[in-house]
């Protein structure tokens, strides 16, 4: 399908059934053709009735396996075919995995560091080039203090967000004067699904509270934003923490 309005702008959102992601596509949806971008793209009524309600001019959904990672660069293409160039892309995808089976299954801890980084190693690097080659662009990525300094309790997942985060800013970086730029967002413990059932752990966050300070920080045309802001100095105090009291701090 090709794109028939020029009105607004085109956000897609990859992870489109996310939590964080949805909050994200509401808030940016008044005017915009927004593609929200997931497995069982069918399934999603519920995520584009509300993000139509948020006042999209027209929202999309599309097939996206995030681990398929021979299939991005064809899809990237295929959105900018259908509905025009991008003009936001939310990277929202990720699984939390379990720690302990990661620990002595290394199948489990090889899927959890393919989806958490190099599934969005590979999506950044693709959309990268197109919105380099438009001229511009802007990416989310998602990161996570859980990547600052990786902590015993979750270094699996923790060690993909730190190789995430340092990718990301390496990538924004090499964007600098090309006309696009990258956003990358390092929330706390997130109070939803992927977190359901542990014990939120303090300054913990919403998925509406984490999409505001997105939405927030990438009409600011920021480069990072901490979710709440107090982790910011929190985490630079924690750098300085002795590594045998380090071992043994939680989740």
């Amino acid at each position: 399908m090709k794109k028939t309005t020029d009105t607004g702008q085109v956000v897609v959102v990859f992870g489109g059934r996310s939590e964080i992601g949805l909050q994200v596509a509401m808030r940016l949806a008044p005017g915009s053709t927004v593609v929200l971008a997931a497995r069982g793209a069918d399934r999603l009524a519920d995520e584009v009735a509300a993000v139509r309600a948020a006042g999209a001019a027209a929202v999309h959904t599309c097939e996206f396996d995030a681990d398929d990672i021979d299939s991005h660069g064809p899809l990237v293409d295929r959105l900018a075919e259908d509905f025009g160039e991008i003009d936001i892309a939310v990277l929202a995808f990720g699984i939390l995995g379990d720690q302990s089976q990661a620990e002595t299954d290394a199948a489990h801890a090889a899927a959890i560091l393919h989806t958490d980084y190099v599934a969005q190693v590979t999506l950044l690097t693709h959309l990268a080039a197109r919105m380099r080659a438009a001229g511009h662009g802007a990416l989310v990525v998602f990161s996570s203090v859980a990547g600052v300094r990786v902590r015993r309790a979750n270094y699996v997942y923790g060690s993909a967000k730190a190789g995430l985060d340092g990718f990301a800013g390496g990538l924004s970086d090499a964007l600098h004067g090309s006309g696009v730029r990258l956003l990358i967002v390092r929330p706390g413990f997130v109070i939803g699904r992927m977190t359901a059932g542990m014990d939120p752990a303090p300054l913990s966050s919403t998925p509406d509270q984490v999409a505001e300070a997105t939405v927030r920080a990438l009409a600011a045309g920021r480069r990072t934003v901490w979710v709440p802001w107090a982790l910011r100095p929190l985490f630079f105090g924690m750098r300085l923490l002795p590594q045998s009291i380090w071992r043994k701090m939680p989740r």
